[in-house]
């Protein structure tokens, strides 16, 4: 299972960003990062200053949104969904986008479901309930 640092995922965002605003030729799972990167204005100044952006902290007590956990969120949903993993992921998410008119609002609640079940894993010291993580999704619709 791939595991990354804290470090490489930042380096990831922002290296994809750099060959993204640079015209560089991009693998998938950096197409797809700089898609939803380039849906985030409001990161594009960290994303360019890598190393500003290691040194930053995400604390609840700043009451900031991490935004590498927000683009990961995306990344991941976004793989779930292409995969159909789990299934029934697809049909659920095209339905809310389609419910909201927008992928990008639909993928933010579906990231509330996933940081939900996510957390409840943590707490109870198991591995994530993919059949919990449907039921909220299916709240949604």
């Amino acid at each position: 299972m791939f595991n990354p640092t804290r470090e490489e995922v930042r380096r990831f965002f922002c290296d994809t960003w750099k060959k993204k605003t640079e015209n560089h030729i991009l693998d998938p799972m950096e197409t797809i990062a700089g898609d939803w990167m380039a849906e985030h204005p409001e990161y594009h100044a960290l994303l360019a200053d890598p190393e500003g952006a290691l040194g930053q902290d995400y604390t609840p007590e700043r009451g900031e949104t991490n935004p590498f956990l927000h683009l990961s969120m995306h990344l991941s949903i976004s793989e779930q969904i292409s995969i159909n993993q789990p299934p029934g992921i697809k049909e659920l998410a095209e339905k809310l986008s389609k419910k909201l008119g927008s992928e990008h609002e639909a993928q933010h609640l579906m990231m509330e479901c996933l940081g939900q079940v996510m957390w409840e894993a943590q707490r109870e010291g198991r591995p994530l309930n993919p059949e919990n993580y449907l039921e909220a999704l299916k709240k949604l619709v």
